[in-house]
């Protein structure tokens, strides 16, 4: 097995292929909904964070699993096509790959039901084979969409920043929050994490945030930016304004461009700006993967000067 030497961001996570269907307004229960044409996609929450960061310039690996199924063979080809190293990316025997059933309304917003599949078995066995790469990697990347104590097993390997993004949102131990530097939820994510109503101000979104110990969180606000809270100050980052065509992956697409300046050694608050800017390129185009930008398309679809 070889790792790459110059490893900028390592994330450990989710792989899914992803079905997508616009449809004309989100189901509620009991209800069918005729949809538009459906779309396969290479996506998961890890995956979506990996091939973001290579995208804006960035050595990374990624550590994961999926099936013995040609959807694990279509999911390693697309990680391999960004750059990403894959020498941790395991094979389940007769397992099947993992997958997420996407409805896009005419807003862009979307709902997302994920079957995990292969991502419910990376373990400590897998973090521990994954130990170096973690030394070396400047940060660490993790999500919610595999096991939890593999995501805790990872945070505490680390020897660069790690950041999370709580999704999808369960409880987490202080055990994991303590080996956390930056914690990246949004306002949905944070109001279950603390187990409260769902903020309106940014004031209320400081108090949520200051319950859960973590040093700094990023609580991402879709159209409205992002909003940096640690222990005495608060920062708000507002976001360009875009027609969005699909949010898909823009939190995904957020998380990888704070990684990518947090590698280079960039402050957090540049991270938030970079990052507002590349979650709303995300949001013009269909797709998880399909519709994460390169540092250049960034500007030209936002019509940057």
């Amino acid at each position: 097995m070889v790792i790459k030497r110059d490893v900028d961001v390592c994330v450990v996570g989710s792989a899914n292929l992803d079905y997508v269907v616009p449809v004309p307004h989100h189901p509620v229960a009991g209800e069918t909904v005729m949809g538009g044409g459906h779309a396969r996609i290479c996506g998961g929450k890890g995956a979506n964070q990996a091939v973001a960061a290579a995208r804006l310039g960035r050595s990374v690996a990624f550590v994961g699993c999926v099936g013995d199924d040609p959807a694990g063979q279509e999911l390693r080809t697309a990680l391999i096509a960004d750059g990403i190293d894959v020498s941790l990316l395991r094979v389940v025997p007769h397992t099947p790959s993992g997958i997420a059933l996407i409805a896009v309304g005419p807003d862009g917003d979307n709902s997302i039901v994920v079957s995990p599949g292969a991502n419910s078995h990376v373990d400590a066995d897998h973090i521990d084979a994954a130990g170096a790469l973690l030394q070396m990697a400047k940060v660490t990347l993790l999500q919610l969409e595999i096991p939890i104590e593999a995501v805790t097993e990872a945070a505490e390997s680390a020897g660069g920043l790690v950041v999370l993004n709580p999704a999808p949102a369960q409880a987490l131990t202080s055990r994991l929050l303590e080996s956390v530097d930056v914690l990246v939820p949004n306002e949905t994510e944070l109001a279950l994490l603390t187990g409260s109503a769902i903020a309106t101000t940014f004031d209320e979104i400081v108090d949520q945030a200051r319950i859960l110990p973590a040093a700094r969180t990023v609580v991402t606000l879709g159209a409205q930016g992002a909003l940096l809270v640690d222990e005495t100050e608060m920062y708000h980052q507002p976001a360009p304004v875009v027609a969005a065509v699909d949010t898909t992956a823009a939190g995904d697409s957020f998380c990888g461009a704070l990684a990518d300046v947090l590698a280079e050694g960039g402050s957090l608050t540049d991270a938030m700006a970079w990052g507002v800017m590349v979650g709303a390129a995300t949001t013009l185009r269909f797709g998880a993967q399909s519709s994460l930008p390169t540092a250049g398309e960034v500007a030209d679809l936002l019509q940057l000067p």
